[in-house]
């Protein structure tokens, strides 16, 4: 490794070593966001937008025929599991939200910040949101969208930087919960006979999904799979008495080409007639950008890497809605993200980090 690359190298792990010193547990973003804003404005972007505890950077002004990507990471983590110390061990870096997805965050911003002092090839913009890890509704990518809405409105593909373990993965699964409501009679338990048990009257629709399949979707190449479950049942009633009411919640993971109206018609289906069906989130799938001239770029600049369904929810979802193509591709661990202990492999990391420089500046 040549000098200027090995300090490269240095200054992405410094730099990813930083950022997991900084607690930033979902919901509380506000100091790594303090950080983030601070360290950019020292170096004199072309434009810096905050909305809460989220950030997008746009390095150089736009230029005209000049096409744009957009790099996306979010900067929470989820609450630690047990102690994990940053340190490095060998080719791995530790610490929450290592893989998932702060050394990603390293990358990101080393590109940003090497487009402020060098022109890159296509224009690069770039987003450091809060709140990724928690329910849809408080995602902070709905605040920063808007705020920056020129920068957003100019995108030709945006990669969400999400473990991927170096594979790009198309389009993404959409996710919705229903709470399939089911009701009876009250009653004592010593006389059950004088109610209708509305947990008894659930067995039905645990059977049907219990039986089910998970459904494979081909898209060319791609196969996404969904399926539903049965995440949760809550009742109301005491230990001596029989419930009048039950909810069963399910979890539906839907490929792409499923809008709203298609997946509130699933869980009816299900429902068969026996309970209210009551949608309480919706979160759209990621279209399959397979054809977009920036990621045929990408893949050859990676020397070709596996591609594959996006099999889980990523903003990709939440960009395709927005009409931006976008994919997932990044160099954590899927096996790591959430983990206890969570570890990032460096190697990966710094590979990532050379592609995006090869790709972006043609180093």
């Amino acid at each position: 490794m040549d000098l200027a690359r090995g300090r490269a190298a240095s200054r992405v792990l410094d730099l990813a070593e930083e950022l997991l010193r900084i607690d930033s547990v979902i919901g509380e973003e506000r100091r790594i966001c303090d950080f983030l804003e601070a360290r950019f404005r020292g170096r004199s972007p072309h434009a810096i937008t905050r909305a809460s505890n989220s950030l997008c950077i746009e390095p150089r002004a736009p230029r005209k025929g000049v096409r744009t990507v957009l790099l996306v990471g979010h900067v929470d983590t989820v609450p630690a599991l047990s102690p994990n110390p940053v340190r490095r061990d060998g080719d791995r870096l530790h610490g929450l939200g290592a893989s998932d997805m702060k050394a990603a965050d390293a990358v990101l911003i080393d590109v940003l910040e090497r487009a402020i002092v060098e022109e890159p090839r296509h224009d690069v913009v770039g987003v450091l949101y809060a709140r990724e890890e928690g329910p849809y509704a408080e995602n902070e990518m709905a605040l920063i969208a808007p705020a920056a809405r020129d920068a957003f409105g100019r995108v030709d593909l945006a990669i969400c930087l999400e473990p991927t373990d170096g594979q790009i993965e198309l389009g993404c699964l959409g996710t919705s919960h229903a709470t399939l409501w089911f009701h009876g009679r009250r009653a004592h338990s010593a006389r059950p006979w004088q109610g209708d048990n509305a947990i008894h009257r659930a067995g039905g629709l645990l059977e049907r999904l219990r039986a089910l399949d998970p459904v494979p979707v081909r898209f060319g190449d791609l196969e996404f799979v969904e399926s539903m479950s049965a995440v949760g049942i809550t009742f109301r009633g005491a230990r001596n008495v029989i419930p009048d009411r039950c909810g069963v919640e399910v979890n539906f993971r839907f490929a792409p080409g499923r809008d709203e109206a298609s997946v509130r018609a699933a869980f009816e289906e299900l429902a068969s007639g026996e309970a209210s069906v009551e949608l309480t989130d919706y979160c759209p799938a990621g279209r399959v950008c397979a054809d977009n001239a920036l990621l045929a770029e990408l893949r050859r600049v990676a020397g070709d890497p596996p591609v594959a369904a996006k099999q889980a929810w990523t903003d990709v979802g939440r960009l395709s809605a927005m009409g931006i193509d976008a994919v997932n591709w990044g160099p954590g661990s899927k096996s790591q993200a959430h983990q206890q202990g969570e570890w990032v492999d460096v190697r990966e990391v710094l590979r990532s980090a050379a592609i995006l420089d090869g790709w972006l500046f043609g180093s």
